[in-house]
């Protein structure tokens, strides 16, 4: 459990033991508190890390999880629960490959793959319909993907049911890091790079 007392639920793929729900702390595991940032101008404006509620709505998170800024991964407090760490951008690639992604495929960028979006997704009743969940490998990882939308750098909520993003903790420069997105209308899985201050999911991984 991490340390606001929230439970998870885990998945073991391969030699891979994930979470399966995204992460909902609110504080990092020393007990100091990751700040709720709600104003949009004081958002964009971080280089440290911070989370959104999803519209600022905290019942959202409940289900969703929370919604950090790169800054909250790569706090050396650490962010996941003991045990447990953000995943580096190889360890997803792990991920793919052992649901079916060639590792030529694995190593690019943009859509990669067929259906490994549709096996990391899950929650049906929550994804808006599409070749994501409409794939008749959907949710077979037990990974259970939600989409939980993203925080722009402007500090405004995007596409819940639609999107879901998830944060590596591989930096690809000053400005930016690596990260995966499943959308309701690919059954494939996207990698690419997006500026620290956007706000993701967070996925933890067993040690």
């Amino acid at each position: 459990e991490d340390t606001d007392g929230n439970c998870y639920e885990t998945v073991q793929i391969g030699e891979q033991l994930w979470m399966a729900e995204n992460l909902k702390t609110t504080h990092y595991n020393d007990g100091s508190e990751i700040p709720n940032i709600t104003n949009n101008g004081d958002w964009c404006g971080l280089s440290t890390g911070a989370y959104g509620d999803y519209d600022n709505n905290p019942t959202n998170s409940e289900t969703y999880g929370r919604l950090y800024n790169w800054y909250t991964v790569d706090d050396s407090r650490g962010v996941c629960p003991d045990g447990f760490h953000v995943p580096s951008d190889e360890e997803f690639m792990e991920l793919e490959m052992e649901l079916g992604m060639s590792e030529s495929e694995a190593n690019d960028t943009g859509w990669r793959g067929t259906n490994e979006g549709s096996k990391l997704a899950g929650n049906a009743d929550r994804w808006n319909s599409g070749n994501l969940e409409n794939n008749s490998e959907f949710g077979t990882s037990g990974f259970s993907a939600f989409p939980a939308g993203y925080r722009s750098t402007n500090g405004f909520y995007y596409d819940i049911d639609y999107r879901s993003y998830f944060w590596s903790s591989s930096e690809f420069n000053s400005y930016k890091a690596w990260y995966r997105y499943l959308f309701y209308s690919n059954s494939n899985v996207s990698r690419f790079t997006n500026f620290k201050h956007y706000g993701f999911s967070i996925r933890c991984l067993g040690n």
